[in-house]
């Protein structure tokens, strides 16, 4: 999903910014599709002296100096594959994709998200990576098994993930021991966290913080606790917000906010919840690993810990994740995988991770993460792939985000009962994923 604050893409805003264009991108792609049989393109490698001019496609400056070590890296053994970064900031990435992907003139190489994954791939935009995973040029389990499936389409996976992202909760010790409140242990579930957050606000009322802050971000907040709760949000062509489960899941934050453990949905419009946060007026904030780079250098980073997030029926976190992928029309197919094998490498992922461009998706290249805040305990975000559930994704993943945007601030003020928020979302959701 790249960072809401000092890296953009990264988190919900790289998940959802721009994806209002993909509505009509589906008609403008279905057009256009190019066949995509899973065998066609190369395995990862190609001859030495293979001569190429590669375009790469990204949204983010902040990494094209990793990215240009790595293709460094890459021109050691391809020397004649020239690599172009061409850099579009993400809000009009996808309006620009959307428009090469009509005309079949992609780059060779480029980024993709989860959410607008399965409208290119379902058109025949996307090459497989079967046979770069047939000819061990690529190995998926050196990925998290939910990444592999966020880029996986009938059976076929097109996507080699490059980072990833995952949600805990941020704890400002500081107000803990300013409220007297004990901090919690971390093998914690939601009623401690219900329960802390309510006495914290109890004790910090007459310095204006809460204990915890709700809020409208699938992702990081309402996502997780339906995964929690035994539940799922959209299964195929059908919603699965008509449930007891994503019922649950939604009322854990509207009963945060009627116990006035969290500000209300008025005060978190007006300033959002990691605002609240950083400014020392909330003590816990559930968000991404993201969110560090937020903290890094301000006054209250020495006081900030990283927890896993509370226990519900199961445990259960988003995550989401940047993929590099091939363009089936690419004219330089075989030499564009070649690259998209070298940049999934644990020596390219370990650079990566070192420069600090991103939180490297290979097993095992992720430390220098969790030394960016050694007192934190950011291991916690990597933990949390173990029972990590990918980002909730469709074809048109834009048209029920908006209807999510639409109808939950009702469940949320309190103004209408969740449950019968969660059916009207479910049944305009069924209808618009009948579209797809």
């Amino acid at each position: 999903m790249t960072a809401p604050t000092a890296r953009p893409g990264r988190g919900r805003r790289r998940a959802l910014l721009g994806l209002a264009a993909a509505v009509s991108a589906v008609a403008l792609l279905a057009g256009c599709s190019t066949s995509s049989s899973g065998s066609a393109g190369g395995s990862g490698e190609v001859a030495k002296d293979t001569k190429a001019n590669l375009t790469y496609a990204v949204w983010d400056q902040n990494q094209v100096k990793a990215i240009k070590a790595n293709i460094k890296g890459f021109n050691e053994k391809y020397p004649d594959i020239k690599v172009n970064v061409d850099v579009t900031p993400y809000a009009s990435y996808f309006t620009k994709l959307q428009t090469q992907g009509s005309s079949n003139t992609l780059p060779d190489l480029f980024w993709m998200n989860g959410p607008n994954f399965q409208l290119y791939a379902g058109n025949g935009k996307l090459a497989p990576i079967t046979d770069e995973v047939k000819s061990g040029a690529i190995d998926p389990k050196n990925y998290s098994s939910a990444l592999n499936k966020l880029y996986t389409l009938d059976g076929k996976q097109y996507g080699v993930p490059k980072d990833f992202d995952t949600i805990g909760v941020w704890m400002n010790k500081s107000l803990f021991e300013q409220a007297g409140v004990p901090m919690p242990s971390k093998d914690w579930t939601w009623d401690d966290f219900q329960k802390t957050g309510a006495e914290l606000s109890a004790k910090l009322k007459s310095q204006g913080a809460y204990g915890a802050a709700a809020g409208m971000d699938g992702q990081t907040t309402y996502y997780d606790t339906i995964f929690q709760a035994g539940g799922s949000v959209v299964d195929g062509k059908k919603s699965e917000y008509d449930s007891k489960a994503a019922e649950a899941g939604l009322a854990y934050w509207t009963d945060l906010i009627k116990s006035g453990a969290s500000p209300t949905m008025q005060q978190l419009t007006d300033t959002t919840a990691d605002q609240w946060f950083t400014s020392g007026k909330v003590a816990m904030y559930q968000g991404g690993s993201w969110f560090r780079s937020a903290l890094i250098g301000t006054d209250i980073e020495k006081d900030v810990v990283a927890y896993p997030l509370p226990k519900g029926k199961e445990q259960a976190t988003v995550i989401h994740g940047v993929s590099n992928v091939v363009a089936e029309a690419s004219k330089n197919k075989g030499a564009a995988q070649a690259l998209q094998a070298y940049m999934a490498s644990k020596p390219a992922q370990q650079q990566q991770g070192d420069m600090g461009a991103i939180i490297p998706a290979y097993t095992g290249t992720q430390d220098a993460f969790t030394k960016t805040m050694p007192d934190a305990d950011l291991q916690v975000f990597l933990d949390a792939v173990e029972y990590a559930k990918p980002l909730p994704v469709s074809k048109n993943t834009a048209a029920w985000n908006t209807l999510e945007t639409n109808l939950l601030p009702s469940a949320f003020d309190g103004s209408k009962p969740v449950d019968q928020v969660a059916k009207e979302l479910a049944t305009k959701m069924d209808a618009a994923l009948a579209k797809e």
